[in-house]
């Protein structure tokens, strides 16, 4: 019997509190989805499209290879995650098992990702067949981690690493997902996402929906290691094929769209500026009823240029990973009733969230229309309010606007960096005295970062390459500034504080460039 053949095998529910365990109802409820999908089409990746019985081989032999090494339901599963086949299917593998996730972030250095594993200890690493170089390897065994190559060319997942005898991290907290957040307010932080709010999310994501298997499929390629997972998560809780995309292209996209006519797919502020500058003709995007959006404030002439160009209704989403998705959104009706009279909102609370806007200094409740620090209390993820970094006010209708972040935080397209992260990075070299890292517009990405460094007296001053190549190294690289200038001293204020207005002004001196 190949692992093909072999069913997905949920855990047990068990009873918890006199009910049924809310994380063992939705393992089961998604391996009968995976199940159903059988011999017919389930994700298309890289042009081709894998059966549900491709996809489920693959989740069985990832489940197969854990078993073997000994790692139990308890232990922490690292996977180095990719928009890939076979890492769905690993991720699919350990929500059906019961078994807890910690995404390692893949689009890093090879420095990083084994950095990353030292840190975290879990007892068994998945990756890419292609990632299992020496560093890794090496992190692994000092770590006493098992390691598991996965391959999209045969779907299949090997022990490349054996387990030590060392000891790892203990028993995760539960099952779920430990997802890297954005680290804006300080260095990133993995934050338990439970199956239970993961549920609620896909169920947000699929209300009012009832598709038909040979409805046009759904468009993955938010990033798996994020919320994005939820994208994924939707397409076999709407029984609905998946059309993979490991990174997005403005080609793959509308190839997509023209040739299986969809009907709506989840977008960001970047996309939308990559599809008008690509100058994708109307009829491309015909068959689109709407777009829901998010991961980003959409500014209001960006939603009207795009929205004119291409009579798309755009439904804007608020979210962060703390909540598991979206606490905010429109829906067509409210987009038709409200939309041109609130362009700058991101809709009403969704059902199952309270959201409440506080004094940032005394965390008392302010009234309608009046600004203040976001907070949200979502059902599923238990009674607690949890406070945002996020400015914002509530109208009288109910409806949300996003006034901006009260960390200083630059957007990079949805990827957000805190300045002074990066800031320490440069600091690090030893020619620098002193680094100043703002945000400067960027027409595509809506921010970048820009960076000037003041020397030491009698230092060399290194090439821009050098400290970019700096940054890369010791951060995601969306971090890495696009460019850096070397000064003798930062502009500074009376109090010695560098003039963020005039380093701006410094990128602007040196004329248009693309990250």
């Amino acid at each position: 019997m190949s692992s093909s053949d072999v069913p997905v095998r949920p855990r047990a529910a068990t009873p918890s509190g006199g009910g049924a365990d809310p994380d063992a109802e939705f393992a089961a409820e998604l391996a009968g989805h995976l199940a159903a999908y059988g011999e017919r089409p389930c994700i298309e990746f890289e042009r081709r499209w894998y059966s549900g019985a491709e996809v489920i081989g693959c989740v069985r032999a990832i489940s197969a290879e854990l078993d073997r090494l000994g790692v139990a339901r308890t232990d922490r599963v690292g996977i180095v995650v990719r928009n890939r086949v076979p890492h769905a299917a690993a991720v699919f593998a350990c929500i059906v098992d019961g078994r807890s996730v910690t995404m390692i972030n893949s689009y890093q250095s090879v420095t990083g990702i084994a950095r990353d594993v030292a840190e975290l200890r879990p007892a068994v690493v998945i990756a890419d067949a292609r990632e299992w170089e020496e560093p890794l390897c090496a992190a692994c065994a000092e770590a006493g981690s098992a390691g598991i190559a996965v391959s999209a060319a045969d779907l299949g997942a090997e022990a490349v690493v054996p387990r030590g005898d060392r000891e790892t991290a203990g028993a995760a907290a539960g099952s779920g997902l430990y997802i890297l957040t954005s680290g804006t307010t300080g260095p990133p932080k993995r934050v338990r996402i439970p199956l239970s709010a993961l549920r609620h999310t896909v169920a947000t994501m699929t209300a009012g929906r009832d598709p038909a298997p040979e409805d046009p499929p759904e468009l993955v390629y938010w990033p798996f290691g994020s919320v994005g997972i939820c994208q994924l998560l939707a397409g076999p809780f709407l029984a609905k094929r998946m059309v993979l995309f490991e990174r997005f292209t403005v080609d793959e996209w509308v190839r997509a769209i023209k040739t299986y006519r969809v009907r709506t797919a989840g977008v960001q502020p970047t996309i939308l500026r990559m599809v008008l500058q690509a100058n994708v003709p109307r009829a491309d995007l015909a068959s689109l009823e709407y777009l829901p959006g998010g991961s980003g404030p959409l500014e209001p002439g960006l939603r009207a240029e795009f929205e004119a160009r291409y009579g798309i209704p755009l439904l804007w989403a608020y979210g962060a990973t703390e909540f598991g998705g979206s606490v905010c959104a429109w829906t067509l009706d409210t987009h038709r009733r409200y939309g041109a009279a609130k362009p700058d909102s991101v809709g009403r609370p969704l059902p199952g969230v309270e959201v409440r806007v506080v004094d940032p200094e005394t965390g008392a409740a302010v009234g309608a229309g009046e600004r203040g620090v976001l907070t949200a209390r979502v059902a599923a993820l238990g009674p607690e309010f949890v406070r945002t970094t996020d400015l914002a006010s509530v109208d009288a209708d109910g409806f949300v606007t996003i006034h901006g972040r009260a960390d200083g935080a630059i957007n990079r397209g949805g990827f957000k960096i805190l300045p002074e992260r990066v800031r320490a990075v440069l600091l690090g070299h030893s020619a620098i005295r002193d680094a100043c890292v703002v945000g400067v517009p960027d027409s595509r990405l809506g921010q970048v970062p820009f960076a000037v460094v003041e020397l030491r007296h009698g230092h060399p001053a290194p090439s821009e390459a050098e400290l970019q190549d700096l940054v890369r190294e010791a951060l995601p690289s969306h971090h890495v500034p696009v460019a850096v200038d070397v000064v003798d001293a930062l502009p500074r204020n009376a109090a010695m504080k560098p003039k963020v207005p005039e380093v701006v002004a410094l990128y602007g001196e040196r004329g248009e460039r693309s990250p």
